[in-house]
């Protein structure tokens, strides 16, 4: 076990630092940062001077073991928007995105786990239609179209919700319908398929015929085997819904991460969206590890592959 945990470990520190890399030339090939931070009218002194002064002039190899380095000893630079220090401004918008991404996560498994059981119990009925349709509804349908629809029936017909802001758990609300139930599906197909896996099998056959109660064969025997996999999916699940989080928080205007993400490349503010991106990435890559380590733990069969 211990060597599968390094194994994996030393995978996910190579693969952000790929993401790293990955992210530091894509902001610089989307544009010349010294252009975008001398604004419109500036002269080619001005910009010259601008690339100077944040070291635009030197290598691009130069230029990301400098950012990687400071980086890496928590220093994102400043913010050229907001004028102030990164790494302060990002964590603290962190934490609104985080607690959107655990609503958005319980509220995902809280509708996907029931209608994953009934639509196995149900297979191939009407009930399983449905429920397969609620799932093809949520996957093909736009999160961003979907909060539309919401501010539309909750904010401005009935009036039971605000439309922005974060000041209160009601701010919440249709953020995590929004985000939970495009991650849903994907929970929803998983418990299906294994719990039909799962009926099938011989010890939930037995457990039948002693006679136990179908409620007991269902949610102690059955679903707690078909939710093994579920634990894995949740981890790399939650840093979707946390990368994924930036359409939500700007149609909202929460005040997390996401909508950070999108001040910041509205007023082209390199070192933030910079340092936006590698952490979300890394929390990505971090939560993926996480997940395959509890994979691996109730799966024994992971390890000796």
């Amino acid at each position: 076990m211990h060597i599968y945990i390094l194994k994996r470990l030393g995978l996910a520190v190579l693969v952000a630092l790929a993401v790293s890399m990955i992210a530091f030339l894509l902001l610089r090939l989307s544009g010349d940062p010294a252009i975008a931070i001398a604004g419109e009218g500036a002269t080619q002194a001005d910009i010259q001077m601008v690339r100077q002064t944040y070291g635009f002039d030197r290598p691009l190899p130069a230029q990301y073991a400098d950012w990687l380095g400071r980086t890496v000893r928590g220093d994102f630079g400043e913010s050229i928007y907001f004028k102030t220090p990164a790494a302060p401004l990002i964590f603290s918008k962190l934490q609104t995105t985080v607690v959107l991404g655990m609503l958005a996560l319980a509220f995902a498994l809280a509708i996907s786990i029931p209608l994953g059981v009934l639509a196995a119990i149900y297979r191939n009925s009407w009930v399983d239609r449905l429920c397969l349709g609620l799932a093809v509804v949520g996957q093909a349908l736009p999160n961003f179209f979907f909060a539309l629809l919401l501010i539309m029936l909750f904010s401005i017909s009935l009036r039971w919700l605000p439309v922005s802001g974060s000041d209160s758990w009601q701010n919440f609300v249709m953020p995590t319908i929004a985000l939970g139930y495009y991650a849903a599906p994907a929970f929803m197909r998983l418990i299906r398929a294994g719990m039909i896996e799962v009926l099938e099998a011989d010890y939930i056959r037995t457990a039948r015929a002693k006679g136990l109660p179908t409620g007991t064969v269902i949610f102690k025997h059955a679903l707690r085997n078909a939710v093994v996999p579920v634990v894995a999916l949740t981890a790399v699940q939650l840093g979707y819904l946390l990368g994924g989080s930036v359409v939500v928080e700007t149609i909202f205007a929460l005040d997390g991460l996401g909508y950070l993400a999108y001040q910041s490349i509205t007023f082209k503010d390199f070192p933030v969206m910079q340092s936006i991106v590698l952490l979300l990435s890394v929390i990505y890559v971090a939560l993926t590890l996480a997940s395959d380590v509890a994979n691996a733990w109730l799966d024994p069969r992971v390890r000796v592959a």
